[in-house]
């Protein structure tokens, strides 16, 4: 029996939308394998110089402090970085360790110690963290936040790459349930004021969980610097480098 003209119509229709459809998935789908072929996998063998870091965004430069200061909700932020003269290995990776402290007006509400290393490519990846909560007398209250790569299903991720193009997206930290940031280049080539000086060639990030939905940060990285601001979109709070010494 022949096919009515509306109903050979009705078809074309649906073969072409479908067509078009499949294409544009199809595009999408290896425009996403392409921009993840682009992100680095964790090998053990590529780590033959692991504590020499190179990366320009993440320089992590030995016995140097980097304080970082801003107006929060809960008060004012004052923020202390450094690189300590110890190693940690974790999955048969030789780390940095990076001593990290908090202060809100005065007084310390966390420190850490969190774990660092380079590929031999430059990506700078992150073995985890060991942290130490403390209430508002000062009292050790609880080590949340803490994880180790290799331990209780945790995986490395990526601070920061060796080559940060825009639109590119990686996994900071996965320790499922407890730790899952990732970010997302969303800036290149930018021209960044803050206290402590204009920087330029900054890269900017869009950082978020999905452990804490609806909250998301930008951070701001100048070369041979590192990061040099922070913004939280939803308490429009904003810290900033203040001095490296």
């Amino acid at each position: 029996m022949k096919k009515s003209v509306l109903l050979l119509g009705i078809l074309t229709f649906l073969f072409t939308s479908c067509s078009k459809t499949d294409k544009v998935q199809t595009e999408k789908e290896v425009a996403f394998k392409n921009a993840k072929k682009k992100v680095p996998e964790f090998l053990q063998t590529h780590f033959t110089n692991s504590t020499s870091f190179t990366n320009p965004y993440f320089p992590a430069k030995e016995n140097k402090t980097y304080t970082y200061e801003g107006e929060t909700e809960d008060g004012f932020e004052h923020i202390e970085e450094v690189r300590l003269n110890t190693f940690k290995n974790i999955m048969g990776v030789q780390c940095i360790v990076v001593n990290f402290k908090a202060y809100v007006d005065g007084t310390l509400i966390e420190e850490a110690f969190d774990w660092y290393a380079q590929d031999d490519a430059g990506n700078v990846w992150y073995f985890g963290e060991a942290v130490d909560n403390y209430n508002e007398d000062g009292i050790l209250e609880d080590h949340e936040g803490s994880w180790e790569a290799g331990v209780d299903g945790a995986e490395p991720g990526i601070i920061m790459l060796a080559d940060p193009k825009n639109g590119m997206k990686y996994r900071e930290e996965f320790y499922p349930g407890e730790a899952e940031d990732e970010a997302h280049v969303i800036g290149t080539k930018l021209t960044v004021t803050t206290p402590l000086g204009t920087f330029t060639n900054c890269i900017k990030t869009k950082n978020y969980t999905r452990l804490e939905r609806g909250i998301i940060e930008h951070k701001y990285y100048a070369p041979n610097v590192g990061l040099i601001k922070e913004v939280n979109l939803q308490a429009h709070e904003q810290i900033f480098l203040v001095s490296i010494q």
